[in-house]
């Protein structure tokens, strides 16, 4: 195993050391994001504290046909690696992840063509250096049921590995799993949500095993270090179903029965700091989060943009130029905001699920942001403005722990939500 991919594999054995109780155990927190000021704080917290920082990539946003950022697995890890040097970040704390690797963006095509574009993405993270890779076979293609049995998938994820082993032979740590939460959030209610039953758990476990390593071999099923299940948590467009471990007993209570393994949780945003520990202490060390820190980095944009009205009233919104962006291209959000005109107005910009991530990279975006970044630092940001608009900041700034910048300002709005992730999974 690489020194790169070590820290994965040693948090996915720390859950079967009898030496460890629950309540010491360590978890990872998977930065889920593209977002240059997002992988910003991310790259700046890791050189602060010295800790390794895992950043994935989803299928979708980075592939080898450049996904909706543009960008292929190598130019991604670039950027990665460019702004951590501009940071202090010691390369060798990156861990850089693939997230639902497989046919996903391809799949209105027939899934023999499907999995080829698959199998070449995957290919592609691998040579680019990702040391952890989600393998997420779980979705149907044309023609095919939207959701697969756990033999198929199985075989799928089985020759997605093996196009990795391929490109780089023994270097990648594998997450797998049957039951993966939509990426992005749910549209629909909560209420229905349960955790992975136990059975389905162990069942996709075997199937997996046993595929794997009559294909692939041993080595290379020792390198799984995760299996994605449903704990019971989600988020909407406007609520958060948070987790309950006591409905998740059943569940936690399988995981001795999968040696070498850990849970991987996603959809974990917005869950309060005592749920994501409690995550951690039962099992699922492995954290993701994505629209919760772009989330953050819109609340910190938009309170900058009110303190910039309060000063120059009658100047350019931020708000405006993101909504003309959104309803002109809708695209990337049409389809999952639902309601009056006046609801579907206000979810563009505030949901959960915070469709306007994707809008961020466009050029009059970009612009927008460097220009209220430019005008703040003419006009200054007094501190009663400060209190009123960014009250969660405010004490750090105005007593010069928090640069009085709003670039920066922006970047520790973001590093607040990871130092709760932190929090949880570094006790």
């Amino acid at each position: 195993m690489t020194t790169a991919a070590a820290p994965l594999l040693a948090l996915a054995h720390q859950a079967h050391d009898s030496t460890i109780p629950p309540q010491a155990r360590r978890g990872m927190t998977s930065v889920c994001s593209a977002h240059p000021l997002v992988l910003e704080a991310a790259l700046s917290r890791a050189a602060q504290t010295g800790r390794p920082v895992l950043i994935e990539a989803t299928c979708n946003q980075v592939n080898q046909e450049g996904g909706y950022t543009g960008m292929t697995p190598v130019a991604f890890r670039d950027m990665v690696w460019d702004i951590a040097m501009q940071v202090g970040c010691d390369r060798g704390l990156i861990l850089l992840g693939g997230d639902h690797l497989g046919p996903n963006p391809w799949k209105s095509l027939p899934a023999t063509e499907a999995m080829e574009r698959a199998q070449a993405m995957v290919r592609a993270y691998a040579e680019a250096g990702f040391v952890k890779l989600h393998l997420d076979a779980s979705m149907g293609c044309r023609g095919e049921a939207a959701a697969l049995s756990d033999e198929i998938v199985a075989e799928r994820a089985c020759g997605l590995a093996a196009s990795a082993e391929a490109a780089r032979p023994g270097q990648a740590a594998y997450v797998i799993g049957t039951e993966v939460p939509v990426p992005g959030g749910v549209a629909d209610a909560l209420d229905h949500l349960k955790p992975t039953a136990p059975a389905a758990a162990l069942q996709t476990l075997r199937i997996h095993q046993d595929m794997f390593t009559t294909a692939l071999g041993e080595d290379v099923w020792k390198r799984v270090i995760a299996l994605v299940v449903q704990p019971g948590v989600e988020f909407g467009v406007d609520n958060v179903a948070f987790y309950r471990r006591d409905a998740a007993r059943d569940l936690i209570d399988t995981l001795p029965r999968m040696p070498g393994l850990v849970f991987e949780a996603h959809s974990t945003d917005y869950q309060p700091a005592v749920a994501l520990r409690e995550l951690v202490e039962d099992g699922f060390a492995i954290l993701k989060v994505g629209p919760g820190l772009t989330f953050a980095l819109r609340e910190a944009l938009y309170a900058l943009d009110g303190i910039r009205a309060a000063l120059r009233p009658g100047g350019d919104r931020l708000h405006d130029t993101m909504d003309r962006l959104m309803t002109d291209r809708p695209g990337y959000w049409a389809g999952h905001y639902a309601g009056t005109d006046q609801q579907v107005s206000w979810l563009r910009h505030y949901s959960y699920s915070d469709r306007i991530r994707y809008y961020w990279a466009l050029p009059e975006a970009r612009e927008a942001v460097e220009n209220l970044f430019s005008d703040l630092r003419e006009t200054g940001m007094p501190d009663p403005l400060l209190s009123q608009f960014l009250p969660g900041l405010y004490e750090q700034i105005r007593t010069g722990h928090i640069p009085r910048d709003p670039r920066q300002i922006t970047i520790e709005a973001v590093k607040t939500v990871l130092c709760l992730y932190d929090g949880a999974a570094s006790r």
